[in-house]
């Protein structure tokens, strides 16, 4: 069992909690994920280690109440223990060498380029990053990577904050003014990641990106994080989950998005009519 030692609400639907879980802290890296099960009953789900300490043996993750079982994790109390709590797992970020990089996050996004802007701050690399939302109040972390970061652009598609436009509008501009960029990181909704990788590839510059499509058991063996990387099968738990953009066949992995959608909506639907009281039949 694993106890929940701080949980703060980022915006409305959007949670934080720090996990104590020493082992996990102690090996985590950037880019890597775990796959937690609430109680008995839940079913198992990814995310992304935000934050880690090794001193105090904890682990952060920050999560949208989307579905049923961030609806069940979001409900949680500091003290309340979770059930499963697995990892680290995934490959970690491969970072070294780099100069002068872009950490781009869309929407929740930005929870999983924190770290690696973070490390790559502590490495000495010069750190730009971008961080899009829909409007203002969803924006999260601001403070955080503002920290980690030379530079912090965060822009609203409604221009809200200040700042309309997209991530790729900021990134743009960083490119035209600045020749010496030799990373890109973009970790977001599967659209912003192949339009990000498509500016970066005209101009030649790597470009990382963080796939996260649906996992089972996080050991590539049941097959459901399958995506196509230069025309061969990875699996994103063990091959991933970070990938070179240039190489993503973005519209499969958009399509396989939506396969499950109808039994999310189904299962999410359960969920609130035992909240209600209601049982079917």
């Amino acid at each position: 069992m694993y106890k929940i030692v701080k949980k703060e609400a980022l915006n409305t639907t959007v949670k934080l909690l720090e996990i104590e879980a020493p082992l996990i802290a102690k090996k985590a890296q950037p880019g890597q994920f775990i796959i937690l099960r609430t109680d008995e009953e839940g079913e198992r789900i990814p995310l992304t280690i935000a934050d880690y300490d090794r001193e105090k043996g904890t682990v952060t993750i920050i999560f949208q109440e989307v579905g049923k079982t961030t609806k069940v994790l979001g409900a949680l109390k500091v003290g309340d223990k979770i059930l499963d709590f697995v990892g680290p797992l995934g490959r970690a970020s491969h970072l070294d060498g780099y100069k002068n990089a872009v950490v781009i996050g869309g929407g929740l996004g930005s929870a999983i380029a924190y770290p690696q802007a973070k490390k790559l701050h502590e490495m000495g690399t010069k750190v730009t990053t971008i961080a899009g939302f829909r409007n203002k109040e969803l924006i999260i972390l601001e403070k955080e990577m503002s920290a980690v970061s030379n530079q912090l652009f965060v822009t609203t598609d409604d221009g809200s904050n200040g700042n309309k436009g997209f991530v790729t509008d900021e990134l743009k501009k960083l490119i035209d003014q600045d020749a010496s960029i030799d990373l890109v990181i973009a970790i977001g909704p599967l659209i912003m990641m192949k339009f990000v990788s498509q500016l970066t590839k005209s101009h030649g510059i790597k470009t990382l990106v963080s796939m996260n499509p649906v996992m089972i058991d996080g050991t590539g063996m049941c097959g459901g994080c399958r995506v196509t990387v230069a025309g061969e099968t990875k699996f994103a738990c063990v091959d991933g989950p970070d990938f070179d953009g240039h190489e993503i066949d973005f519209d499969e992995a958009m399509r396989r998005q939506m396969m499950y959608k109808e039994q999310e909506a189904e299962s999410m639907e359960q969920h609130n009519c035992r909240l209600g009281g209601i049982i079917d039949g």
